[in-house]
C-alpha cells in the first residue's frame, strides 16, 4: 500500500470506524495503526490470513463508501487548506 493511500486510509479510519463492527475495527486497528501484518493479526487473533485479508478488504471498502456518502474527510481537508491559507494571510 502507497504511502498516501495509507495515511488517507487511516484518517478514515479515525472518522468512521465506530460505524463498523467491533471486530473489523480491531483488526482494522491492529492493521493501520500497530502496522501489523495479515499473519500476525492472525496469530493474536486466532483466526485465518484469509479472515484478516477479508476484513481489511471489507472495512477498507466501508470506509470509502462512508466517506462518498458522508464526506467528512473531504470537508475535514476544506477545512484544514482554508485555514492554512487564512494563517499565511496574516503574516
Amino acid at each position: 500500500m502507497k504511502i498516501e493511500e495509507n495515511v488517507r486510509l487511516c484518517r478514515l479510519f479515525d472518522l468512521y470506524s465506530p460505524l463498523l463492527s467491533q471486530s473489523q475495527q480491531d483488526i482494522m486497528n491492529d492493521y493501520l495503526l500497530f502496522n501489523l501484518t495479515n499473519s500476525e493479526i492472525a496469530e493474536n487473533r486466532a483466526v485465518s490470513r484469509q479472515a484478516v485479508k477479508d476484513a481489511i478488504s471489507k472495512g477498507s471498502k466501508k470506509l470509502e463508501e462512508f466517506e462518498t456518502k458522508l464526506g467528512f474527510l473531504q470537508k475535514t481537508n476544506a477545512y484544514e487548506s482554508e485555514i492554512q491559507n487564512l494563517k499565511g494571510r496574516k503574516k
